[in-house]
C-alpha cells in the first residue's frame, strides 16, 4: 500500500539549485564570484507554462518590484561598502527598529547602488521590499565573513524566491540546527531556554549503565572549567515519576548516542552523532519533530544526518525505555506521537545497498531500529495506562507528578488562581506547596494527568484535548501504531521472515483485553526472549487493530473519523485534520479514504493549507477562552506533509499537489515581504505568522537575516516542492495566490469546492500583504 511518490520522488536527493553560489564561497576573500553550474533537478509535468505576471502592491507610488521582473541578459554588479550601507539601508527602511526590512515597514522601498564596471559612478535603483531584504540579508552574511566592501552580483537579491528559500534551508538552516551532544557540542546544546529555575549550571544526566559515557563527561568537565559542567549518572529506574519531579529544580541535558572514532594519537575516542533541533527556544533533540526534520533532510540528501537521529532514539528507548518527548530531563516520563518505522524505513530505503556488505550493513541497521521499535510498542503503547483494554485502542497517557516545569511562567495562572485563593496564598506559595506534596487538590491532580497526555499528543495545546486527552483513543495514534504493525512486518520480511530480540522485557498479549492482561498479571507475561518475532503476527495485529479502529473511531453518518473517549464510552464530537492521519497509515478502505477526503476538504481547506480543526469544533474565543495554537485557524508542517502523502497514496495527486501548492504559497509570501521569515506555524486563514495563542510563534525573532528557519517548517517545504509541477513553481515564484492558479485551472482541473467570499473582489481578498496588515491590526 506504500505510496510510489513517497517511496521514490519524496525520497529523492535533490541537487543544488543552479545560479547562486553559497554564502561562504561567493564572501570568501579568494572567491571569483562565478556563478555554480549545478544541476536543476525537478519535478516533471505536462502543464502549460504559466504567464510570469506579478502580483503588484501600490506603496508609496512605486511599482513593487519582484524577483520575477525582466532582468537583463548579464546580471549587473554592483560595488558595495558593507556596513555603511547597511546603516543607510536600516535606517531608511526599517521603521519599526526591528532589523528586518518587512512590508509592515513604511519606508520608500528604493535605495541607489553604484555599478562594478563604472567604478560606482552609474547607478541602479534596487526596488521593492523583496530585494532590499535580499540585500540586507547578503550584507549581513558578508560582514559575517569580515568583508567591509564588496561587489555584489545582482542575481543574489533578484533571485527567485523559491529558489533562494530552499537553497537557503539546504545550505544553511540545516546547518544551523545542528548540534552534537560531546566536549565540542556542550556550551551550545545545554543552553535551555525553557529553563526557569534560576539555576542555570549546565548539567548533563548520564544513563546508569554507560560508565564509559559518564566517564567522558567527567573527563571533558575536568578539561574544561569554563563550562561549569555538572555530570550526574542517572538510577538505573531514571523515569519513575517521583525521581523525575525532583529534577524539576536542577533540569539538566540527556546524554544521547556517540560514537567511537580515531583520535590523534592512535587510540579511540568519544564523538556525539550530530543531529538537527527545532530551533528558537527548542534547543534539544524531538521525538515527532525529528521524524519531519528526516524527510526534509532525506530530500535533502543529509541521509545520514537523518540516520543519525535514528540512533538517538534506539540508544533513548534503550536507556530511558522509550523515544522522549524532548532530551532534558524534565521530559523523562513523556513520549510523543510514533513515527520509529516509516522515518526507519524512508532512511533504509536510501541506504546503498549494491553489493553485499553494503546490504548486510544497512539490514543490520534496519535490524536494530527495528528491535527498539518493537520494544518501544510492547512496553510503552500497548499496555496501560497508555492502553485501553477494553477497546484494544491506545492513548496518550504519560506519568508524571506535579505542575510541568517546562512551561511559560503565567501558562498555568488562570488555572491555579482558585487553588491559591481557596488556602489564602500566592500563586507561587501553592505552586510550591503543591509540587511538594504538602497541599493535595485531586482535581488539580487530574487536570495535570490530562495536561500531561495533551503535551505527550503534540498538540499542545487544543480544546480538542481539554481535561479529557488521557481518556481518548485518538485517531492519529492509533493510525500511528497501524503503520508501526504494517512496518515491522515489512520489516521482518525484508530480514527474512523472522526477528529475533535482544533484550529481555514483556511482550503484552493478543488480543489485547481487561481478561487476557488479568490472566497474564497472575500467570506472568510472556517474555520477549522467548521466541522469534514473525511477519504474521504482525498482520494479525495491524489487521485487529484496523477492525477496532473502524468499529470506534469511524463515523459512517459523518464520514469522518473522530476521537474515542475511552471513559464516557463515545466518540467526542471535535472535527480534527488529524482524520487525513488514517490515509497515510493505509488503514482506510477506498470508499472511507474517499468519504474522508470528500468530508475532510469541505472542513479543513482554507487558502493556506490545512487548519487544525473547524472553527466550530473550536468554539467561541474570548478573554475567558482564548485562542489555543493546535485550533483553527492554525496551521503547521506535520498536517501538511501526513495529508499530502495521504492523499498521493489513494489517489489523489492532484488534491495533494493542490494543498501542498496553499502551503508553499504561505511560506513563500511571508518569506518574501518579511525579510525571509520562516515560523514554526501560521494563521493559514489570514496568511499571517503573527500568531499570537499562547507563546507565539516560533523563528520569527532575528536580526537582518534568518539563520535557522524552523525544524519542521524547514522540511515542510522542502517535501513540498517535490509535490508540484514545474509550473506550480513558476506560479511560486511569481507570488500567484491559489485562487488566482486554480481558478484558471492550471492544474487542468477546476476545484469548485473552495470559494472566494462573496462581496469582495478575488484581486482584494487573498493580497497577502492586506491579509499581514489585517493580522497586525486585529482586523
Amino acid at each position: 500500500m506504500a505510496s510510489s511518490r513517497n517511496r521514490q520522488m519524496l525520497l529523492q536527493s535533490r541537487g543544488t539549485r543552479a545560479g547562486v553560489v553559497h554564502p561562504d564561497q561567493f564572501y570568501s576573500r579568494d572567491t571569483q564570484h562565478a556563478s555554480s553550474k549545478k544541476v536543476r533537478t525537478n519535478s516533471t509535468s505536462q502543464a502549460d507554462p504559466l504567464t510570469r505576471k506579478s502580483n503588484t502592491l501600490e506603496m508609496n507610488r512605486r511599482k513593487r518590484r519582484m524577483s520575477h521582473d525582466p532582468q537583463t541578459k548579464n546580471s549587473r554588479r554592483f560595488i558595495v561598502d558593507v556596513d555603511e550601507t547597511l546603516r543607510i539601508v536600516l535606517q531608511q527602511e526599517d521603521t519599526d527598529g526591528d532589523f528586518q526590512i518587512s512590508v509592515t515597514d513604511s519606508g520608500p522601498k528604493l535605495i541607489t547602488l553604484g555599478t562594478a564596471t563604472s567604478n560606482g559612478v552609474k547607478t541602479f535603483d534596487i526596488r521593492g521590499n523583496y530585494m532590499l531584504s535580499n540585500l540586507v540579508q547578503e550584507l549581513a552574511i558578508a560582514r559575517d565573513h569580515g568583508r567591509t566592501r564588496i561587489v555584489l552580483d545582482e542575481e543574489r537579491l533578484s533571485e527567485p524566491p523559491v529558489d533562494r528559500l530552499s537553497r537557503m534551508i539546504a545550505t544553511s538552516f540545516w546547518r544551523s540546527l545542528t548540534r552534537r551532544i560531546d566536549g565540542d557540542g556542550l556550551e551550545i546544546i545545554c543552553a535551555d531556554p525553557k529553563n526557569r529555575t534560576g539555576h542555570l549550571t549546565p548539567r548533563i544526566y548520564v544513563p546508569y549503565s554507560e560508565m564509559k559515557m559518564f566517564e567522558y563527561y567527567k573527563a571533558v568537565a575536568k578539561q574544561r572549567p569554563h563550562l561549569r559542567l555538572e555530570v550526574i549518572r542517572l538510577p538505573k529506574e531514571c523515569d519513575d515519576p517521583a525521581f523525575v519531579k525532583s529534577l524539576n529544580d536542577k533540569p539538566g541535558l540527556l546524554a544521547l548516542a556517540m560514537e567511537e572514532v580515531d583520535d590523534d594519537m592512535g587510540g579511540k575516542a568519544l564523538k556525539g552523532i550530530p543531529f538537527i533541533v527545532p530551533g528558537a527556544r527548542f534547543n534539544e533533540l524531538y521525538n515527532w519533530d525529528s521524524y519531519f526534520i528526516a524527510l526534509g533532510l532525506i530530500v535533502d540528501g543529509q541521509v545520514e544526518m537523518a540516520k543519525g537521529m535514528v540512533e538517538h532514539f534506539v540508544f533513548e528507548i534503550k536507556h530511558y525505555n522509550k523515544i522522549l518527548n524532548g532530551s532534558r530531563s524534565y521530559y523523562l516520563c513523556r513520549t510523543q506521537p510514533p513515527f520509529l518505522t516509516d522515518m526507519t524505513l524512508q532512511i533504509y530505503n536510501q541506504l546503498q545497498k549494491s553489493t553485499p556488505k553494503e546490504v548486510e550493513a544497512a539490514n543490520t541497521w534496519l535490524k536494530r531500529a527495528m528491535r527498539a521499535a518493537i520494544k518501544e510498542y510492547h512496553t510503552i503503547w500497548m499496555v496501560p495506562p497508555r492502553l485501553d483494554p477494553v477497546t484494544g485502542l491506545s492513548r496518550y497517557h504519560p506519568d508524571g507528578l506535579g505542575i510541568p516545569p517546562e512551561t511559560e511562567a503565567s501558562h498555568f495562572t488562570h488555572i491555579l488562581e482558585p487553588y491559591a485563593a481557596k488556602h489564602g496564598v500566592s500563586i507561587l506559595e501553592f505552586t510550591e506547596a503543591y509540587n511538594d506534596g504538602r497541599l493535595r487538590e485531586p482535581d488539580l491532580d487530574e487536570y495535570f494527568v490530562h495536561d500531561r497526555a495533551v503535551r505527550e499528543s503534540g498538540h499542545d495545546t487544543t480544546y480538542r484535548f481539554e481535561k479529557k486527552c488521557a481518556y481518548l483513543a485518538t485517531i492519529d495514534l492509533n493510525a500511528l501504531l497501524f503503520k508501526y504493525e504494517v512496518d515491522i512486518a515489512t520489516a521482518i520480511e525484508i530480514l527474512g521472515g523472522e526477528l529475533d530480540l535482544e533484550e529481555d522485557f514483556n511482550l503484552s498479549p493478543f488480543p489485547p483485553s481487561k481478561e487476557a492482561f488479568e490472566a497474564a498479571n497472575k500467570s506472568g507475561f510472556e517474555r520477549s526472549l522467548s521466541r522469534k518475532q514473525t511477519k504474521e503476527e504482525w498482520v494479525k495485529r495491524s489487521q485487529l487493530r484496523e477492525e477496532r479502529i473502524n468499529k470506534y473511531l469511524w463515523n459512517e453518518g459523518k464520514k469522518l473519523y473522530f476521537d474515542y473517549d475511552t471513559v464516557a464510552g463515545a466518540q467526542i464530537p471535535y472535527e480534527t485534520v488529524t482524520a487525513f492521519w488514517a490515509l497515510w497509515a493505509g488503514c482506510a478502505s477506498e470508499q472511507q479514504a474517499f468519504d474522508v477526503m470528500a468530508t475532510g476538504l469541505s472542513k479543513f481547506e482554507v487558502i493556506g493549507g490545512l487548519v487544525s480543526g473547524t472553527e466550530e469544533s473550536r468554539g467561541p474565543i474570548s478573554l475567558d477562552r482564548p485562542n489555543r495554537q493546535w485550533d483553527f485557524p492554525y496551521a503547521w508542517p506535520p498536517h501538511q506533509i501526513m495529508a499530502w502523502v495521504g492523499f498521493e497514496r489513494y489517489g489523489r495527486l492532484e488534491d495533494a499537489q493542490r494543498l501542498a501548492y496553499r502551503w508553499l504559497y504561505m511560506m513563500t509570501t511571508a518569506f518574501v515581504d518579511f525579510n525571509g521569515v520562516v515560523p514554526e506555524k501560521f494563521d493559514a486563514v489570514k496568511l499571517s505568522h503573527m500568531v499570537d495563542a499562547e507563546y507565539g510563534n516560533q523563528g520569527v525573532d532575528f536580526k537582518m537575516i534568518p539563520r535557522e528557519g524552523f525544524g519542521w517548517m524547514n522540511a515542510a517545504y522542502q517535501v513540498g516542492l517535490t509535490f508540484i509541477t514545474e509550473a506550480m513553481r513558476r506560479a511560486l515564484n511569481s507570488c500567484v495566490s491559489p485562487e488566482k492558479f486554480f481558478a484558471k485551472g492550471r492544474m487542468g482541473v477546476m476545484d469548485a469546492t473552495i470559494q472566494v467570499p462573496i462581496g469582495l473582489p478575488d484581486e482584494e481578498v487573498f493580497d497577502p500583504i492586506d491579509l499581514a496588515l489585517e493580522a497586525i491590526m486585529g482586523v
